[in-house]
């Protein structure tokens, strides 16, 4: 991994925003759009992963930074079991279901497995230098 000066340097942010934008964009849909409870949920949650990404990491130290990406990786969750409500209810068709929901399993395994090269790291972030 290459310095990260920023949340926006992250992959795990970027990953999210793209995840982010996909959901919304399935949002728009016509049968979607009348379900207002589930689009505003399915697109909460799938902000609050890149929100959590960024507010931990502005934090500068590990373990709230870790406590936030806990966080960001049970949004993840939340929007991949949203995805199949939303294909269960005919919003998506199964190709994009499918798609997406690999992305925020994806999403979550990279979440994951960023927690645990912070926890076996000696940096414990710039607020305790």
């Amino acid at each position: 991994m290459g310095t990260v000066k920023d949340f926006e340097d992250l992959k795990i942010w970027q990953m999210a925003r793209e995840l982010c934008r996909d959901i919304f964009r399935i949002t728009c849909y016509e049968l979607f759009v009348k379900d207002y409870k589930m689009k505003d949920q399915i697109k909460a949650s799938s902000g609050s992963i890149m929100d959590n990404i960024a507010e931990g990491f502005e934090r500068n130290g590990n373990r709230e930074f870790i406590q936030f990406l806990t966080i960001a990786k049970g949004s993840s969750g939340e929007s991949r079991s949203q995805l199949y409500r939303a294909f269960d209810y005919g919003y998506i068709e199964e190709k994009e279901f499918e798609e997406l929901r690999q992305k925020a399993k994806n999403l979550s395994q990279s979440i994951g497995a960023f927690i645990t090269y912070l926890n076996k790291s000696e940096f414990k972030g710039t607020k305790f230098k």
